[in-house]
């Protein structure tokens, strides 16, 4: 079984491969939560990142407002491979 680092690694290369996909950086990426399946057979790994809303008040002012994104990733516990990625609700 891969270690909880692998798995996390796995989902971070992931999303970054996707940034070009997704039109945007991934400001203040983070890691925010991991879990192992009951039976051990993948882990959960939630990643999280700033999203800047877009709107014509947001280019004129100084302060950014962002909102924050959450993906939740499906890694394999044997391969390290990722089989889903979907938003996570908070």
């Amino acid at each position: 079984m891969i270690d909880v680092k692998t798995a996390v690694n796995a989902a971070y290369e992931y999303l970054k491969s996707l940034q070009d996909i997704m039109g945007s950086s991934l400001p203040d990426l983070r890691l925010e939560e991991v879990e192992l399946s009951e039976d051990q057979s993948f882990w959960l790994i939630t990643l999280g990142f700033d999203k800047p809303e877009k709107s014509l008040s947001n280019i004129f002012s100084t302060s950014r407002t962002s909102e924050r994104v959450y993906k939740l990733f499906k890694v394999n516990s044997q391969t390290g491979e990722v089989e889903a990625m979907k938003i996570r609700e908070v």
